[in-house]
């Protein structure tokens, strides 16, 4: 959340795709991000089309300007995120969830990202749009990874073995 709530229109690249994370605004203070690093994450269109129609409003769109700023361009608070977070779980019909035994957080928004992004990158490359320094930490996503490849290669191999060889026990 510190991030987003950071990110600036000179941190969205649309041409390359990219958002650049500089800053974290976490108990009023702006800080590098938790890693310390500065990293670039890709941009996809369904969000580019949406920053596109924001970078469109009235005001607050210059290069060093808030992408998500309260009415006056300043930072959003984040009670205010949050609420409007939990507004759109109702719009989009996953209020319900919020009651369960572990509810819907925003943060769970990152796990997602990780959930998904070990599905189509390598393990470094997905820690390095994490920011994670160490790699056990995107180590938590692995469970997510497909098999399917592996299954398939596995299956190949047991289908080509000679029917006359001996199982082995």
């Amino acid at each position: 959340m510190g991030e987003l709530r950071a990110l600036r229109w000179r941190d969205v690249d649309f041409a390359n795709h990219t958002l650049h994370v500089r800053e974290n605004y976490t108990h009023n203070q702006v800080r590098r991000p938790k890693s310390g690093k500065v990293r670039a994450v890709p941009l996809i269109d369904l969000a580019a089309a949406r920053l596109d129609g924001l970078s469109r409003r009235e005001l607050f769109t210059q290069p060093g300007d808030l992408v998500f700023c309260n009415p006056l361009g300043s930072y959003v608070h984040d009670g205010d995120l949050r609420r409007r977070f939990y507004a759109a779980l109702r719009l989009a019909g996953l209020w319900h969830r919020r009651h369960e035994d572990k509810p819907i957080t925003f943060h769970d928004l990152r796990h997602t990202f990780g959930t998904l992004a070990v599905k189509v990158w390598d393990l470094p490359t997905v820690q390095g749009y994490m920011g994670h320094s160490d790699i056990k930490t995107t180590m938590g996503y692995v469970h997510h990874v497909p098999k399917t490849e592996h299954a398939d290669q596995l299956s190949r191999l047991v289908g080509s073995a000679d029917p006359a060889t001996p199982a082995l026990a």
